[in-house]
């Protein structure tokens, strides 16, 4: 049930519980907030959130019915209702993430409820810090603000919405009066409101910061069972994080950046062009191709074409060569397409933007490129996504960290719409004694994130010779944009999530892109062998 927020004379002060078989109306008020209940929603927004969309303010209803908790919770106050579906926490062994509603409401909201369970004997198991959205400010963790779903069609991740005066339509540790902690055979159960993922999904991908993404989670349009705030009521702000899926060549001659709506390929000009150059090399033919098939293969009628420096050097070189070597790509791929109707926008920007460091010979190498953007080709028809994990003979590893041996297992790869793979692998101290194992943030690209990640994995289409990294949540900031790994953070938020006890087994996840056509791809994880992976 979808309500607004009550005045505190209005409100019972221990509802009965019952079963909503429909949504209520809603009235409007906008009354301060009164702990232990859903904050009123203000009729204005005074701001944009960075990365968000103001919805409009909409004309308020007649009064709801009684609020109600979940029918289905016992005497006790636990949650008995079944698991849709469950992860386990990377960090915390015992805190088990279980999916117990997903319900569509009014064809474009979605209201998820989670349960949270201490499933060990640790008697003050820490809950909130985890819950919370890692790209958003360190002060909001106390919220369930990291419950998302996944929309694969529009290559987005989608947070529970922001209403003024709070973070998020979502659960709150003191307001809700859920506590800190959750003790020994014991659980909570926390609700985000969030937008429903395009395309009207019968099912999609649940995310939170604590695990790998839960998979194929039925949604329901049955009435939700519980009290939620209704998202129509008042303004509120979208969140959502653009993915960005990244690839390239294993020569380094280009690398592709996927948003789901275009293609940007940006083409090294340390290959295409001699030092300090523009005319192409003889090279430059044959790397462009691959570029020229995916423009003819795409609804592109503008394509652009801009050209890039590092920082060595002034503008006064820099702008002139970016832009002539922008030149030289437009008029190399204009000849190699096929298809008519397409024009070229051509621009040179010198080095004012980089995509990586430029302290490094590494960055800088990458800054020298030439980008070409235009509309992304449709994707091949695809088979069913998987729903379990079979697993594999052989798709293990090992290494050693601190003299202690430390153990490698690929869980899955599996395929999900929209062109996406979610790899999943599990790591275990066989040892006898504590150790940090750093080795899975080594990754050539950890500056280009806000947060160090388990970025340090790569999965290869041999056939193709074409590799592809973990894709990456685009913020935009006062200042420009940061970026998250789309993977296990193991630093920043996530404090200690490279340290192991003795025989603890954490399970990391990344997200990528994967080609239509193959159904088998080399897998690197850190310092750990090669493996062939089959792709669920």
């Amino acid at each position: 049930m979808l309500r607004q927020s009550r005045p505190a004379r209005d409100r019972p002060h221990q509802p009965q519980s019952r079963t909503m078989t429909k949504l209520c109306r809603f009235r409007h008020h906008t009354t301060s907030p009164t702990p232990g209940r859903i904050l009123a929603l203000s009729a204005v927004l005074t701001f944009a959130a960075a990365g968000c969309e103001v919805l409009p303010n909409k004309e308020a209803a007649p009064p709801p019915a009684t609020n109600a908790p979940p029918a289905t919770a016992t005497a006790s106050g636990q949650d008995t209702r079944p698991t849709l579906a469950e992860t386990r926490s990377t960090m915390t062994e015992n805190l088990k993430v279980e999916v117990v509603g997903l319900n569509r409401v009014k064809g474009k909201h979605l209201i998820a409820q989670i349960r949270l369970s201490n499933t060990g004997t640790e008697k003050h198991l820490s809950w909130a810090g985890e819950m919370g959205d890692r790209t958003r400010p360190l002060g909001e963790i106390k919220w369930a603000s990291g419950i998302g779903v996944l929309d694969a069609q529009a290559r987005t991740w989608l947070l529970p919405y922001k209403p003024v005066g709070s973070p998020c339509l979502c659960s709150d540790r003191d307001r809700d009066g859920l506590g800190r902690f959750i003790d020994p055979g014991r659980s909570i159960t926390v609700y985000a409101v969030l937008p429903a993922p395009s395309g009207n999904p019968a099912t999609t991908t649940v995310i939170t910061p604590v695990g790998p993404p839960m998979l194929n989670v039925p949604i329901s349009d049955e009435a939700p069972t519980g009290d939620f705030p209704d998202p129509d009521a008042d303004t509120v702000t979208l969140v959502t994080r653009r993915l960005i899926l990244p690839s390239e060549s294993l020569d380094k001659s280009e690398e592709t950046a996927d948003d789901g709506k275009d293609l940007q390929v940006n083409l090294s000009s340390d290959v295409l062009f001699a030092v300090d150059k523009a005319t192409l090399t003889l090279q430059a033919k044959s790397i462009m191709a691959r570029t020229a098939k995916l423009i003819d293969a795409s609804p592109a009628t503008v394509v652009t074409v801009a050209g890039h420096a590092d920082s060595s050097g002034n503008d006064a070189i820099n702008d002139p060569l970016s832009l002539h070597r922008a030149q030289a790509i437009q008029h190399a791929l204009s000849a190699l397409l096929s298809r008519d109707g397409v024009r070229f926008q051509t621009k040179g920007y010198g080095s004012r933007r980089p995509l990586y460091n430029n302290d490094s010979d590494e960055g800088k190498r990458r800054n020298r490129r030439v980008t070409v953007t235009f509309p992304k080709p449709q994707p091949a028809t695809q088979g069913p996504v998987a729903t379990t994990s079979p697993g594999a003979a052989g798709l293990t590893g090992t290494t050693k960290a601190d003299g202690q041996p430390i153990a490698m297992e690929v869980a899955g790869l599996r395929r999900l719409p929209g062109g996406l793979g979610l790899l999943t692998y599990k790591i275990t101290n066989k040892g006898s004694a504590e150790t940090w194992f750093r080795d899975l943030r080594h990754a050539q690209d950890w500056e280009a994130y806000k947060y160090q990640a388990a970025s340090n994995v790569r999965v290869t289409d041999v056939a193709a010779r074409r590799q592809y990294l973990p894709g990456r949540l685009e913020v935009p900031t006062d200042d420009g944009v940061d970026f998250y790994c789309a993977c296990t953070d193991v630093s920043g938020v996530r404090i200690s999530t490279e340290k192991f006890a003795p025989g603890q087994t954490r399970e990391f996840w990344n997200l990528f892109a994967l080609p239509d056509t193959a159904d088998t791809l080399k897998v690197k994880i850190g310092p750990f062998r090669d493996l062939h992976v089959p792709i669920q």
